[in-house]
């Protein structure tokens, strides 16, 4: 079992200058300064790739979920127009390396934009670029094209009629590249109206793309099924020589005691880790304090 966490390291965050991997400017300054300023900062975020990673192996944390932010307004230009590509692809490879020789497993989560569900050509039209971004950035790292460096979404959306919304999903995910396809898995919600893992079925069934498990989120949206239920349905999506990821986090509102906060929002730390009920998996924790916690949660 390892244990990881989301994009930003918060102990480097606050070395001067700091080691983050998101920088990113407001639109005004984009048009001003364009995509020679955005590849600027693209390269500076991937250096500082390599040194999270090298923090992480000095602090045997062999999971990790990169940004998505890395190339900032990514969908305005072509990465490999950047003045500074070459560097930028030499310095991705040159992370990759570095996790696959010291078994660091890399993943991404792009964001709630992404919508294959969608009926609206121009949302999958800006899908496709955001996921083609996330899959050539992992193509220059050399990353597996397979669910062990996971490309991860959620459905986001069920329009009215949840099964037309998947089969919108599947037909959208064959137009997809291969460095996509081979890497996606889709995720269940947090709201009852959403999509359960059970709801989910339907979308491997139909392209064999993996589950990944939130047991936070399965609190809100079971589908009828119990928490062990729901995680042996969930594995018996992944590949065998591929171990299963799963996302975990707890309550903000519990841990504060305070009633006012959204049950579903995210807690900064973790008291226990989950059951796993015999199973072998990588554990995504989705708490605010990133590293923090997983340091919190050893000591206890």
């Amino acid at each position: 079992m390892g244990l990881g966490y989301a994009c930003i390291n918060l102990t480097l965050a606050k070395n001067n200058p700091k080691i983050t991997t998101n920088r990113s400017m407001v639109k005004k300054t984009f048009l001003n300064k364009g995509a020679i300023y955005a590849g600027e900062l693209a390269l500076q975020n991937v250096k500082d790739i390599i040194k999270i990673l090298e923090w992480n192996l000095e602090n045997n944390i062999f999971f990790f979920r990169i940004s998505s932010d890395i190339f900032p307004w990514a969908s305005h230009y072509n990465i490999s127009n950047l003045p500074q590509y070459n560097e930028i692809k030499d310095k991705l490879l040159e992370a990759g390396n570095f996790a696959k020789k010291n078994n660091i497993r890399i993943t991404a989560h792009p964001g709630p934009f992404n919508v294959l569900v969608s009926a609206n050509e121009n949302v999958i039209k800006n899908t496709f670029i955001d996921l083609k971004m996330h899959g050539e950035l992992f193509d220059m790292m050399k990353l597996e094209k397979s669910a062990y460096n996971k490309i991860n979404i959620h459905c986001n959306g069920v329009y009215g009629d949840k099964k037309s919304a998947m089969e919108r999903f599947c037909i959208n995910y064959k137009k997809l590249p291969i460095s996509i396809q081979s890497r996606l898995t889709v995720e269940n919600d947090d709201k009852e109206t959403m999509y359960s893992v059970k709801d989910l079925m339907f979308i491997h069934e139909k392209i064999g793309i993996p589950i990944v498990v939130d047991y936070h989120h399965h609190k809100f949206c079971t589908g009828g099924l119990s928490e062990e239920e729901a995680l042996k349905l969930a594995i018996s999506t992944w590949p065998k020589n591929i171990k299963p990821v799963v996302h975990y986090s707890e309550s903000k509102s519990v841990h504060e005691k305070n009633n006012k906060i959204k049950l579903q929002a995210h807690s900064d730390f973790i008291h226990k880790i989950p059951n796993t009920y015999g199973y072998d998996l990588d554990i995504m924790v989705e708490a605010k304090a990133k590293e923090l916690a997983i340091a919190d949660f050893l000591k206890k």
